[in-house]
C-alpha cells in the first residue's frame, strides 16, 4: 500500500463536466477521481468503471460531474493505521481518500507505486470510449462495421499509401505480407539480428527461411553492406526493421533490392510517424507494417496495419486476412487463407487515436528534446540517439548506450538500480541467434555490432504523458545510478 498526499491532481468540482474528469484520469492514470463541493469537502469519488457505465447508460461528454459521482464511497482519517486502511482497497476500489476532520481530502491510499514511471502508457480519453460506445450500441462488434473501413481509409492518408489493411496484430500484419508478395518455403528472407521476435516468427511462419544479418552499431538498423554479403540464388525478400522509430537506410536497401529483383517489408511496428526524405516508413518497400499494442504510438490494444503499393497484392493479401475467400462468393475460398482480421471495436479505437495521432508523435519529440538537454553532458559515456540526415525520427522510444570498460555488466547494473527505485527501464532486445528457437537459423557472420549493442542499451520510460518533473527524476536516478556505479570518474577521464 501507498499513501500520497499529492491530491489536489485528483480533485474536481462538481460542475466539472464528464469531459474535464476523463482528462484528470487520463493525466494522472490513478483510474479514481474525488470530487469536492464548493467547501472542497468530499462529496463524491468517480472511477473509470463510473464513467464507462454512465456512457453506456446514455450521458454524455458536457454532463456535471454530479451526475456520474458515487455518494456511497469509502475515506479514512489520516491517524487511520495502515494495516485498517488497507483493508478497504479491493480488486474494485484501488484508492481510498484520505480526510481530515471536516472532511476535506488531504491524500490517498493505493495500491497502486504513487511514484512509479512505466516504461509506456496508452493515452485514452473520451473519444475512444465514445465510439468504442457507439460500436457496442450499433451492435457491429466483431470485423464487419464503419469503424474498419474508416480506420483503414484514414490510415492510408496519413501515410500517403495507395492500400492500407487492418489486421488482428502487427506479428500477422508481417506474415501476411509476406505471404500475399508470394513468400513461402524455399525463399530466403534477410532480416537484422536485433529485432523484436515477431519479424523473424513471421519468416518462419510463412516456411520461409530467415537469413539473419548484423546492425549499423549507431543506428540500430540493418547494414546494408552485410545484406549484400547474404544474398544467395533462394534470397526473395529484405526485411528492414526501424527500430524503435529509428529510419533503415532505404536508399542503399532499395538500390539492393532493385539490383537483385527482391522484394522489400518493411517492419515498421515502432515507426509510424517516422520519415525517409519526407516518404513515410513502411511506404518505401513493396509493403509496410505496422503495430498498434498498447505501448505504440497509436493503439487499438492489440492489431496491425499492412500497407501495399501494388493493388494486385493487396487485393490477394485482403483475400487471404479473410479465409481466403472469394471476395465476389460467400463462402467459397480461393486458398488456404487466415483470420487475420481487426474488429470494429479495435477499429473504433483505433479512429479516435488517429485523430490525436500528431499531438502524440509531438509529445514523443518533444520528450525526445527533454532527454537530451538533460543528458548531453554525460558523452561519452552514454550515447545518445540521432536523427539519420534527411529522416525524421519518430523516438518510439528513446535509447541510450553505455560506453567504456565492461559496459554490458555495467548496464545491467544500472538497469537494476532503477528499477529499484520504480522507474520501469528496459533493455533492448536480445541478439536473435542467441536465443533457442533461431541458433540454428542461417547467419550471415558473428553480427559483433548486435552483440555489443545488445549489451549496453538502455530503453529509458518514454510515455508521452511523462511531465518535465518526471523526465527530471529519471535523469535523477540515471546520474545517482552511474555514481553509485563509480561511474562519475569514468565520465570525467572519457571527457576529458
Amino acid at each position: 500500500m501507498n499513501r500520497s498526499d499529492q491530491v489536489e491532481e485528483i480533485l474536481v468540482r462538481e460542475t466539472a463536466t464528464v469531459e474535464e474528469v476523463f482528462k484528470v484520469l487520463d493525466r494522472t492514470g490513478l483510474r479514481t477521481v474525488l470530487m469536492i463541493d464548493d467547501d472542497a469537502r468530499l462529496s463524491g469519488v468517480i472511477t473509470d468503471g463510473d464513467l464507462r457505465r454512465a456512457i453506456l447508460g446514455g450521458a454524455t461528454l458536457s454532463d456535471t460531474a454530479c451526475s456520474v459521482a458515487n455518494r456511497q464511497f469509502i475515506s479514512v482519517r489520516s491517524e487511520t493505521p495502515d494495516e485498517t486502511a488497507e483493508t478497504y482497497l479491493t480488486d474494485r476500489i484501488v484508492l481510498v481518500p484520505i480526510v481530515d476532520p471536516d472532511g476535506r481530502p488531504v491524500g490517498f491510499i493505493t495500491r497502486a507505486p504513487v511514484g512509479f514511471i512505466p516504461s509506456a502508457e496508452p493515452v485514452l480519453g473520451q473519444r475512444e470510449l465514445a465510439y468504442v460506445t457507439d460500436c457496442v450500441r450499433s451492435g457491429w462488434i466483431s470485423s464487419q462495421g464503419s469503424y474498419v473501413s474508416a480506420f483503414e481509409t484514414q490510415f492510408a492518408a496519413y501515410t500517403g499509401a495507395p492500400h492500407a489493411l487492418s489486421v488482428s496484430n502487427g506479428t500477422v500484419a508481417l506474415q501476411l505480407a509476406l505471404s500475399a508478395l508470394g513468400i513461402g518455403p524455399g525463399d530466403e528472407v534477410i532480416v537484422p539480428d536485433l529485432t523484436f521476435a515477431a519479424s523473424i516468427n513471421a519468416i518462419l511462419h510463412c516456411g520461409a527461411t530467415p537469413v539473419i544479418v548484423d546492425i549499423l552499431d549507431d543506428e540500430l538498423t540493418i547494414d546494408p553492406d552485410e545484406i549484400t554479403k547474404a544474398i544467395t540464388p533462394a534470397t526473395r525478400a529484405i526485411m528492414p526493421v526501424h527500430l524503435y522509430g529509428q529510419m533503415s537506410r532505404m536508399d542503399r536497401i532499395a538500390d539492393i533490392a532493385k539490383a537483385n529483383d527482391l522484394v522489400v517489408v518493411e517492419d515498421a511496428a515502432e515507426a509510424l510517424g517516422s520519415r525517409w526524405q519526407g516518404q513515410h516508413a513502411g511506404t518505401l518497400g513493396d509493403a509496410g507494417t505496422f503495430s498498434f499494442f498498447g505501448n505504440k504510438l497509436i493503439t487499438t490494444g492489440e492489431g496491425g496495419m499492412v500497407v501495399f503499393k501494388d493493388t494486385a497484392v493487396a487485393e490477394r493479401a485482403r483475400m487471404l486476412r479473410d479465409h481466403g475467400m472469394d471476395p465476389k462468393q460467400r463462402y467459397w475460398h480461393l486458398e488456404a487463407g487466415f483470420n487475420f482480421r481487426m474488429t470494429n471495436m479495435q477499429a473504433a479505437v483505433g479512429v479516435a487515436q488517429l485523430e490525436r495521432v500528431e499531438t502524440l508523435l509531438q509529445a514523443k519529440l518533444n520528450l525526445a528534446r527533454q532527454y537530451t538537454k538533460r543528458l548531453s553532458d554525460l558523452r561519452p559515456v552514454l550515447s545518445l540517439p540521432t536523427a539519420l540526415p534527411g529522416t525524421d525520427h519518430s523516438f518510439w522510444c528513446y535509447v541510450v548506450f553505455l560506453n567504456g570498460p565492461e559496459a554490458a555488466e555495467h548496464t545491467e547494473a544500472l538497469i537494476s538500480f532503477m528499477r529499484e527505485r520504480e522507474i520501469d527501464v528496459r533493455p533492448v532486445f536480445f541478439p536473435l541467434h542467441e536465443m533457442p528457437p533461431y541458433r540454428a537459423c542461417k547467419r550471415q557472420g558473428d553480427c559483433p555490432r548486435t552483440v555489443d549493442s545488445a549489451g549496453r542499451g538502455i530503453v529509458l520510460p518514454s510515455s508521452p504523458k511523462l511531465t518535465e518533473e518526471k523526465i527530471d527524476h529519471v535523469c535523477e536516478v540515471l546520474r545517482a545510478g552511474l555514481k553509485a556505479l563509480n561511474l562519475q570518474t569514468l565520465i570525467e577521464k572519457m571527457s576529458g
